[in-house]
């Protein structure tokens, strides 16, 4: 069979296993909850939540995501790959859905929150299902391939857009709410039906057999000396929490910043991100691998820190139009979106990969349910803080944002550390 010329349809193409089943379902998140995060914080404003409440659930889903990323490993190797991204993924998806679509009041989103951070189960054992049984050199193609399929949400944005413009903003959040529980629940489904559990998956199965809980969370220990051993694990966590809390904050308040501080009408919200994923798409399949073809992944991390700092600036100068935006506020706030779309985009690829290239491959579910229990702790009071900053003035959150920005430029010039799996190029 003929193969695409370029590398990433050729990455695409060739994709086999659980990658393919992984990869070849996720745009189905577009169908579902990419339709309703554009409007989430502006729907809580709608039913009286407050900033600071935003804020703090935030911070409490955070929280929970701790709890729940602390237990991810052992119940990946107690449940295996497979039944725990299908068992957690219901539990922290299409449950969660039901009461956002049916929620009246700041105690019901409190309470999505909570369950919500289950999602950090799956984000381990769906992690393992899609790279363990793959080449290591291939790794960071295949995140580079998982946000091109998020982004791939991009083409239905338009479909939010309408209903709020046909139904208002209340009824048509919740009519996406419910839409998102459909769709999530059958792309569980049919990724359970297409996976299957890793070899490293059937062996933890096997050794972790008639061991208890309490003794598998009791070997963390020496699963957190091991880290502590890594100064390249140790800088990769530095980095991945830097830009984690930029993510959390730009998720809960970027749309909040442009509805209620620049004049954005409602109905337009949608394609926001519609646009950032189109360019986020096509500089993945233009730019991107021609940045990160390298065996120096320090100068398109700098890049990637550089650019999406530039992004955030850029969005807390451009100036409030709260009885409408203008021509000049849109043009702005395209080129904010290209920023974005750069350098959020790179940075989450890189940042993934590294983590991914530190992890010892015997032990990586317990690892990395370490490695993102630190980072939420890390960026757990973020929530809470840009809350505040945001109660104050709506572009606040950006200059913090900013700041961390600055920091993760610093990281990386000065403390990066190499891996010996940086001579193999990324595409």
């Amino acid at each position: 069979m003929h193969r695409p010329r370029n590398p990433m349809l050729a990455s695409l193409v060739g994709l086999t296993g659980n990658a393919r089943a992984a990869i070849w379902t996720e745009p189905l998140w577009g169908l579902s909850m990419m339709l309703v995060l554009p409007y989430a914080s502006v729907f809580m404003l709608a039913l009286g939540v407050r900033d600071q409440q935003i804020g703090l659930v935030a911070t409490v889903s955070m929280v929970s995501q701790v709890v729940f990323g602390l237990l991810g490993g052992v119940i990946t190797d107690k449940l295996g790959r497979r039944v725990t991204t299908a068992v957690f993924d219901l539990v922290a998806w299409s449950v969660p859905c039901l009461i956002w679509a049916f929620a009246q009041n700041f105690w019901w989103f409190l309470a999505a929150a909570l369950v919500n951070g289950a999602w950090q189960v799956t984000q381990n054992s769906w992690d393992c299902l899609l790279v363990e049984d793959a080449d290591r050199a291939q790794i960071p193609r295949l995140y580079s391939l998982v946000k091109v399929a998020g982004d791939c949400s991009a083409i239905f944005a338009p479909i939010a857009a309408l209903l709020v413009s046909q139904y208002g903003l209340e009824p048509a959040v919740r009519i996406l709410y419910l839409n998102a529980f459909v769709i999530m629940t059958a792309k569980i489904a049919i990724l359970y039906r297409w996976s299957t559990e890793t070899a490293t998956g059937r062996l933890r199965l096997e050794q972790t057999r008639g061991v208890s809980v309490r003794r598998l969370l009791a070997q963390y220990r020496g699963v957190l000396g091991m880290i502590l051993r890594s100064r390249g694990t140790l800088f990769s966590l530095a980095l991945s929490a830097v830009v984690a809390a930029v993510a959390l904050v730009n998720a809960t308040f970027w749309q909040v910043a442009v509805s209620q501080h620049l004049g954005v009408p409602d109905p337009l919200l949608p394609f926001f991100p519609m646009v950032r994923s189109v360019l986020s798409i096509m500089l993945f399949f233009t730019v991107i691998p021609r940045l990160t073809h390298v065996t120096d992944l320090r100068r398109p991390a700098l890049w990637g820190l550089t650019v999406h700092l530039a992004g955030q600036l850029l969005l807390v100068v451009i100036p409030a139009h709260t009885g409408g935006a203008t021509a000049q506020t849109y043009t702005l706030l395209a080129v904010c979106l290209l920023l974005d779309a750069f350098g959020a985009g790179i940075l989450f690829m890189l940042t993934e990969s590294l983590v991914a290239l530190h992890v010892d491959r015997d032990e990586r579910s317990r690892v990395m349910a370490i490695q993102r229990t630190c980072v939420m702790l890390a960026i757990a009071p973020f929530g809470w803080i840009s809350g505040w900053l945001s109660g104050m003035d709506r572009t606040w959150p950006f200059v913090l944002t900013s700041g961390l920005l600055v920091l993760g430029v610093v990281l990386a010039a000065r403390f990066w550390v190499t891996t010996h799996h940086e001579e193999t190029a990324v595409a």
